[in-house]
């Protein structure tokens, strides 16, 4: 593990305030003007806006986040060659963790990690991006990218699919860094089993079962409503015992936006992210739709600063 975290090693095992990390960047980017694209949604914007990413990653770090996710959910080949950015990935990568490492010189005044993101999901079915060694392979080579450019560790975003999610994990394995699985959970209509976010008929609870068993630092509850973080939560505690991070996603999206529809309150995040706290929660943070008035309200209320 880097040097340099491991302070945030010991916060998640248990010294100390639990963590807070950052919130949406994609929605904050769409909401401060950036347009997103039909296919990888913010992916593109560390080329097209790369100002607008600097200043989103500056307004998380200054609401209190110890923590900050690359704008790369979006950035591995098998998302970007749908999308017909495939001769970008290298540069999408190594620029999204280039901004925020400015970032974090530029306002940091505090330790703040470097947090890389990887999905296993696609934007299409096409079996030559939406199979488990499409996914292996093109995850290998964004982890790969992510470790070049300096992040501390990888986060696995938005879990679904078991194959897929295996597949990433063993490629995320192979860098050495520590890293992250999170996983993702919805109350679906007619449902009587907790689903996964889009996929009604895979279970939720098979997904956390097939990903329990790997040496993650921390697993995560994210992009779930927060009517489902308790249930989620619930069925996590069954399989893994180790740390646990939550960061929910309030709103709805149709491809290719975010809509801004309910949006939980800031103080209201903050009083139930005490409540899973109370439950042995060691992080906390933000998905989509939540921003820096949600992240400084978590910490104000769960560590606030000297």
């Amino acid at each position: 593990m880097p040097d340099n975290i491991n302070w945030l090693e010991d916060r998640v095992r248990g010294v100390g305030a639990a963590l807070v990390i950052d919130g949406g960047m994609g929605t904050l980017l769409q909401h401060s003007g950036v347009p997103m694209h039909g296919k990888v949604w913010s992916g593109q914007a560390v080329l097209s806006h790369p100002g607008a990413v600097l200043r989103a990653h500056e307004a998380f770090i200054e609401a209190g986040a110890e923590a900050i996710i690359t704008n790369t959910f979006a950035a591995a080949r098998h998302m970007l060659e749908p999308g017909s950015l495939g001769q970008q990935v290298k540069e999408i990568n190594l620029n999204a963790v280039q901004l925020a490492r400015q970032a974090r010189d530029n306002v940091a005044k505090e330790p703040v990690a470097i947090v890389g993101s990887i999905c296993e999901w696609a934007p299409t079915d096409n079996p030559k991006w939406h199979t488990a060694k499409a996914v292996n392979n093109s995850v290998r080579e964004q982890a790969e990218l992510l470790a070049e450019a300096g992040v501390d560790l990888i986060a696995l975003e938005m879990c679904q699919e078991i194959e897929l999610s295996i597949a990433a994990t063993e490629a995320v394995l192979e860098t050495g860094l520590p890293f992250w699985i999170g996983m993702s959970a919805q109350t679906h209509q007619g449902c009587d089993n907790l689903s996964v976010f889009d996929y009604a008929e895979l279970d939720f609870e098979s997904l956390v079962k097939a990903l329990a068993g790997y040496p993650a630092m921390m697993m995560n509850i994210m992009h779930t409503p927060i009517t489902d973080i308790d249930r989620a939560l619930s069925t996590l505690r069954q399989y893994w015992d180790g740390p646990i991070g939550i960061y929910p996603e309030s709103g709805y999206f149709t491809m290719p936006d975010w809509h801004f529809v309910d949006i939980v309150e800031p103080e209201e995040l903050a009083e139930m992210a005490q409540s899973w706290i109370d439950k042995g929660v060691r992080m906390v943070g933000g998905c989509c739709g939540l921003g820096p008035e949600h992240i400084a309200a978590l910490r104000q209320t769960l560590n606030p600063r000297n």
